[in-house]
């Protein structure tokens, strides 16, 4: 497959600086990149592979024109990364074969089920009872909709993903655990894209929900009760305990945990491996983890840390003290 330079920009926009009869036969990195691949720039750290790069026209922002223009053609747009992702849409658009059905054969879809006729539900799919998949969206392999779900439209389900499994509610009882019921359901908004193995429980009794344009990565556990909001987008191994309330426009790094019951406002960004242990009212960029190190010096600081506590009372003592001579002088 080849498109030309000219035809990724009618179809895209930006501006060309050089063939537009060129033959774009693939993409990749800088580095790696040859005559006829079509490569990006898009932080200013990489523009040393820029120069060095032997990719046949490469995306960039105004500010590396010039620069650019020393090596060969290009493509200059104002978000180059951007620009990339919309060139990936297209060229996996027109690499996209038109399956002979949209159902596998191998799927399991119970009568009750609503699938939109434009849906895909791939192999050994599992769609119970009242279950809904809105238009265009697919299900990739061995994906799970548990009864009473539903799943917008524009959506992509990886393989392995469950939708619906019983949220972990149990109620103590003389040593032992009594079931609580989960009578709630998951409503996933629309343009919301799941990675694969990831687990979104049901609600208790009011629904799990997920909101338009949600992107979750590979991994993530998203406990009974939880909402998130549009356009947050999570990183794989994340991990959101029941109840939380998760804000519009958020990012949670990989590994990353958020505990039960907490709410996270609009445009809050959690770090990698981070444990939010309290609500956060507002937006910025949160972290919490003790930094690596080599395991000696870890282990001095983590004995210091236990230390803490009683250094505070000492240095408010102390400057207890200060502040009674610096009002009474001749005190002893």
């Amino acid at each position: 497959m080849a498109l030309r330079a000219g035809s990724l920009v009618d179809s895209l926009g930006g501006e060309l600086h050089g063939d537009a009869q060129r033959l774009i036969e693939g993409l990749a990195p800088l580095e790696s990149a040859q005559d006829q691949h079509l490569s990006f720039l898009s932080h200013p750290k990489y523009q040393s592979q820029l120069t060095a790069s032997k990719a046949g026209c490469v995306i960039v922002s105004p500010q590396f024109k010039a620069l650019a223009l020393t090596r060969g053609d290009c493509i200059v747009t104002d978000n180059p990364y951007l620009y990339f992702a919309r060139v990936t849409q297209l060229w996996k658009k027109a690499l996209a074969k038109v399956p002979s059905s949209l159902i596998h054969p191998s799927a399991v879809i119970d009568p009750g089920a609503r699938v939109h006729p434009t849906a895909s539900v791939g192999p050994l799919c599992v769609v119970e009872s009242g279950a809904s998949i809105g238009a265009h969206t697919v299900l990739k392999s061995r994906v799970t909709l548990s009864e009473n779900c539903s799943i917008g439209e524009r959506c992509i389900v990886h393989s392995g993903v469950v939708i619906g499994a019983d949220g972990f509610g149990f109620a103590p009882d003389q040593g032992a655990w009594e079931k609580i019921e989960q009578l709630g359901a998951v409503r996933i908004g629309h343009d919301v894209e799941i990675g694969a193995n990831t687990c979104i429980d049901r609600g208790a009794l009011q629904d799990t929900v997920i909101g338009d344009g949600v992107k979750l990565d590979n991994l993530i556990q998203i406990g009974h009760n939880v909402q998130v909001g549009a356009h947050t987008a999570m990183a794989g191994c994340a991990g959101v305990a029941g109840s939380a309330h998760i804000g519009a426009h958020c990012t949670v790094g990989g590994g990353a945990v958020v505990l039960g019951h907490l709410t996270l406002a609009d445009g809050v960004n959690i770090s990698a491996a981070t444990v939010v242990t309290r609500s956060i009212h507002k937006p910025g960029h949160y972290t919490g983890m003790f930094p690596i190190d080599d395991n000696a010096t870890w282990e001095k600081n983590a004995a210091s840390l236990k230390q803490l506590a009683s250094l505070r009372e000492r240095i408010r003592a102390l400057e207890a003290q200060i502040k009674l001579l610096t009002v009474n002088p001749s005190s002893p």
